[in-house]
């Protein structure tokens, strides 16, 4: 649907257009980079401005120099409007009370699962905290399996068991809802990968407010004393639960805190700026070179979860203004447009058909009924495990007190 939208309009703008592309995506936000492309040409040579990255630690960095194709940027907007429509929909469905419980939102930071996920394949590993309906989305997760998991429902990705904390797909360990608890459980998964010999990279996602719990400095130590795969990851939305990130740390500069690890800061409202830095921590982390810290400079448009209207602490001024002038979804509009990709009308277009997907999903959603009682006690143990031989399975008479 979505997607033969935007297959058509791809028609409309290269001579042999290719199949469009699967859930990968791509996109840039940033008003100020330059970008040439020849309206016939199926790419554009984007030159991202200085500022994208900082780095810590390290003389490389990435090339400030892009070049991604017409299809790619319009895969990015499709799954960032149908992203955002998406957490609109959840939005509407916990204030008609359809949704209970944590809800948290990504509006907003869709740059940042949308670039990232652009950057890698099913082969390399993503885990996250509790904000992770779009990560979810963007490893292969569908709209209704999302809206269905929120709704506590059967056809929910994790079978209604989980709700927003805890939802996971292909090569993607979820969102974790004790704070800070995914960081060393990536660290786990990459020394996995390392000791498997497995080419791959795991990024391992935690927030501002999580950067602070110790044992994401215990996961820094071991994983750079063994070297492993792994981007310590942190999306700095600016504010935890109900704090400033300058009231809560001593050091903001996130992407310093691996101490002996070296960093990189990106622009987390800039899709391109995180595809890039993506694809060159990937290259980093799985040549052998060790860890990385990478900060995600993003911003939620939301409270931290849907019991926080998010206003009693920053000013609704600053909110606006964070809209009108960094949004990634109006970024990679202007984008598509100033070069020749598509026009208003065909992205108008999208819009109206992610508006329609997103809707459809959710009547399906809420159509699907609640678990049966019988899956309280599934996903208990590994598929394929012999749960007789496992100790402690079944309770014992004898008692140590």
């Amino acid at each position: 649907m979505l997607r033969t939208v935007a297959s058509r309009l791809l028609a409309n703008v290269t001579a042999t257009p290719k199949p469009f592309l699967p859930v990968r995506a791509f996109s840039s936000t940033a008003p100020s980079m330059m970008a040439s492309a020849a309206s016939d040409s199926e790419t554009i040579k984007i030159t991202l401005p200085e500022s994208s990255f900082e780095m810590y630690k390290t003389e490389e960095r990435p090339s400030l120099d892009v070049e991604i194709s017409k299809e790619k940027l319009l895969d990015m907007y499709t799954q960032m409007t149908t992203m955002r429509r998406m957490e609109m929909a959840a939005d509407g469905m916990y204030k008609a009370k359809k949704i209970r419980g944590f809800c948290h939102l990504c509006n907003g930071q869709e740059a940042v699962s949308v670039g990232m996920e652009a950057a890698i394949t099913l082969s390399d590993h993503i885990i996250t905290a509790y904000r992770c309906h779009g990560f979810t989305y963007t490893r292969g997760g569908s709209i209704k399996s999302i809206l269905a998991e929120l709704m506590g429902r059967a056809d929910g990705i994790s079978r209604g068991k989980g709700g927003s904390m805890h939802m996971f797909s292909e090569s993607f360990y979820g969102g974790n809802g004790i704070v800070g608890a995914q960081v060393p459980l990536g660290a786990g998964v990459a020394f996995t990968q390392k000791y498997l010999d497995n080419p791959s990279v795991t990024f391992a996602l935690y927030g501002d407010g999580a950067s602070n719990q110790g044992q994401v400095f215990e996961a820094f130590n071991m994983a750079k004393l063994w070297d492993l795969p792994i981007v310590f990851a942190c999306e700095n939305n600016k504010y935890g639960m109900g704090t400033s990130a300058n009231r809560s740390s001593a050091s903001t500069e996130y992407f310093k805190r691996g101490d002996y690890i070296p960093g990189i800061k990106v622009n987390g409202m800039d899709a391109v700026a995180v595809f890039r830095a993506s694809e060159w921590a990937k290259e980093w982390t799985s040549s052998g070179k060790g860890p990385l810290v990478m900060e995600l400079s993003t911003y939620r448009y939301g409270g931290h979860s849907m019991s926080d209207p998010g206003t009693t602490y920053r000013t609704r001024e600053e909110i606006q203004h964070m809209r009108s002038t960094s949004d990634p979804i109006t970024g990679m509009k202007t984008l598509l447009i100033d070069h020749g990709v598509a026009t208003e009308a065909d992205l108008k277009a999208i819009d109206k058909e992610a508006r329609k997907v997103v809707d459809q999903a959710a009547k399906e959603a809420e159509a699907s009924p609640e678990p049966d009682i019988k899956e309280f006690f599934t996903e208990i143990y590994a598929k394929g495990s012999e749960t007789p031989s496992i100790r402690g399975r079944e309770p014992s008479e004898t008692h140590y007190y």
